[in-house]
């Protein structure tokens, strides 16, 4: 494969790479339980790729052919000067979509300089409507202050351009999807459920907590009116309209609807290591090639990346050991 001005990434499955999730920093201001360990070791600052950096990653990767890229963390609010870096993606000749996913807490602030500076849409976290139970998850969260964050991103871009993620876990907030899906709806936003993922020693076994999205969805039809949907947002979730409302309901379900043979992405951490796959430990280091503002470097080691993507992921809900040691929060979701 040569490289033009526009070459697609294509992986040994024929798969294209168009999806790239840039990790500004591996620090959150929560300690999800199902993300994190309670006490976390992050990595030291002068290991994070710069904004300058991660510019330049993304610049490559969109002269490959990405035309979405997403900001993640962590929590990828804390990092400072984010809506500097906004802006300049949002530049990059070829992007078709910036998107953010935010635990929310930081959106009172940040809402308004995201849209100007051209954030196309933002994911929130939301995995609790009891300010008890939403502590408890996230060992630090403050709910009030996440929810004046969704109304203020709400009020920023528009409810059809914010979209609510929750993982459900049984015996800890699965009682809660009834009123989670009631809450999205009378806001007009769209809601998706995400599968708890075995990624790093949270203090959480999943085979205990592990809610299958198949059985939610069992759920919530017989309390509402679902129509199966064709919509897609460019990633794994598949969607069911609900009769009567804007609201989508969504599910991502690497356990129970594998979505591994349509995969379209990648994953660059703070640190600039490049996942091919998230459930996989294959990776190949940017860091070097973009400190050294090597494009043509970081071209080859992304083709390297692309060449060693999996066939899938290998998760397993019934085993007691996480599948991948690293933490959610460091590959960045």
């Amino acid at each position: 494969m040569t490289f033009g001005s526009i070459t697609p990434l294509q992986d040994g499955f024929g798969r294209k790479v168009t999806y790239l999730r840039l990790s500004l920093t591996d620090r959150c201001d929560f300690r999800c339980t199902y993300c994190m360990s309670e006490k976390m070791e992050f990595m030291p600052r002068s290991e994070i790729l710069s904004l300058e950096e991660c510019l330049l990653v993304a610049q490559t990767f969109v002269s490959l052919g990405v035309d979405k890229i997403r900001l993640t963390g962590g929590e990828p609010l804390v990092r400072k000067d984010m809506p500097w870096l906004a802006a300049r993606l949002r530049e990059l000749p070829g992007l078709r979509e910036l998107v953010l996913t935010s635990n929310g807490s930081q959106l009172s602030q940040f809402a308004a300089p995201l849209a100007q500076a051209g954030v196309d849409r933002i994911n929130i976290s939301l995995d609790s409507l009891d300010p008890e139970n939403f502590h408890r998850i996230t060992r630090t969260g403050n709910l009030p202050q996440v929810l004046a964050g969704i109304d203020a991103a709400i009020a920023a871009l528009g409810a059809r351009r914010i979209k609510l993620n929750t993982v459900l876990m049984r015996g800890i907030n699965q009682h809660e999807l009834f009123g989670l899906v009631r809450f999205a709806q009378a806001r007009g936003v769209d809601i998706s459920f995400i599968e708890q993922m075995p990624l790093g020693e949270t203090g959480l076994h999943i085979a205990d907590s592990f809610c299958s999205n198949q059985e939610l969805l069992a759920e919530l039809r017989q309390q509402f009116e679902l129509i199966p949907s064709v919509e897609s947002s460019g990633g794994p979730a598949y969607y069911w309209r609900m009769a009567g409302y804007d609201t989508r309901i969504g599910f991502i379900s690497p356990h129970t609807q594998n979505f591994c043979a349509s995969c379209n992405r990648m994953r660059v951490t703070a640190r600039g290591e490049l996942y091919p796959c998230l459930g996989n430990e294959g990776r190949v280091d940017l860091l070097p090639a973009a400190r050294a503002g090597d494009a043509a470097g970081l071209r080859e080691c992304i083709m390297q990346a692309v060449a060693i993507k999996p066939q899938s992921h290998q998760f397993d809900p019934s085993q007691t050991q996480p599948a991948v040691v690293r933490f959610m929060s460091q590959t960045g979701g």
